[in-house]
């Protein structure tokens, strides 16, 4: 298992981070000047990824009202969850039901100090900092623990998160799903979804690009069969591992990710009764 290094608690505006980048894609105030340069520049390169990043936020919104409504989940843990904005996990879930528990697992010391301020009084979620390839810290942390009963059935989303993490046997993104799989129960839900592209020098060039910006925080583009193989042994939701917009769109003429640099590619697997 991944044993990195203690995760900081400092702030450091100077060196963008995925989370704040993602943030100012979707007209958030809570990024700072480097992240702003790097979309900036990443635009130049891809300029199709502010309205993939509109279509992936719609996406999680539908997958969690889905799976709430529909399947009757009613506890969530967020993994990478990113800096709270309008229609945040907990509250698609539990617009559908109240009582529904949420958990958001963050590595961004600014994700825990907005989420917690945004979240002091709603005794039903809770935010706490991790790496998100620390599986057994996350699932063991009191405040998981507190929230959610791993005996029943949950929904754990790694929404446009593994393209942040680097291959490998012992933390990449294949052994994260793996070893979050081995701690859920039967009937539950696993939302996963990154970026990828099958042009290789898209994925080259991004990567680099995505590499150099985050000083290393960073994995990779990948291609389609990458994340399949991330969904092997659950059982798939239709319509099966897609384009986000494309993953169960609420009409006929919602937005649909018209340029193909890169695409966000995934869906929903659920563990066989």
């Amino acid at each position: 298992m991944h044993t990195g290094n203690q995760l900081s608690t400092e702030i450091d505006a100077t060196v963008p981070t995925a989370a704040r980048m993602y943030d100012y894609y979707l007209g958030g105030k809570d990024n700072y000047a480097a992240d702003r340069a790097a979309v900036e520049e990443l635009d130049k390169v891809v300029p199709s990824t502010r309205r993939l990043a509109l279509n992936n936020r719609r996406f999680l919104q539908r997958v969690v009202r889905v799976l709430t409504q529909e399947y009757g989940i009613r506890q969530y843990l967020d993994h990478g969850s990113g800096l709270p904005t309008q229609e945040n996990v907990h509250q698609v879930a539990q617009r559908v039901d109240p009582t529904t528990h949420v958990v958001y697992v963050d590595n961004d010391p600014m994700v825990l100090v907005h989420g917690r301020a945004l979240l002091e009084q709603d005794e039903r979620t809770a935010v706490i900092q991790a790496d998100m390839r620390e599986t057994d810290s996350i699932f063991d942390h009191a405040e998981t623990r507190r929230l959610i009963d791993f005996s029943r059935p949950a929904c754990v989303l790694f929404n446009s998160v593994f393209h942040c993490i680097p291959d490998s046997d012992t933390d990449g993104p294949i052994a994260v799903a793996r070893r979050v799989r081995e701690r859920l129960a039967p009937g539950s839900f696993l939302v996963m979804c990154q970026l990828v592209s099958e042009d290789p020098e898209v994925r080259e060039s991004v990567t680099e690009f995505m590499d150099q910006a985050t000083q290393g925080n960073w994995g990779r583009v990948r291609t389609k069969s990458d994340v399949a193989s991330y969904f092997e042994g659950l059982e798939v939701l239709e319509p099966g591992l897609v384009e986000v917009s494309t993953w169960r769109p609420d009409t006929e003429v919602a937005p649909r990710q018209l340029t193909q640099e890169w695409i966000e590619f995934g869906g929903v697997g659920r563990i066989p009764l």
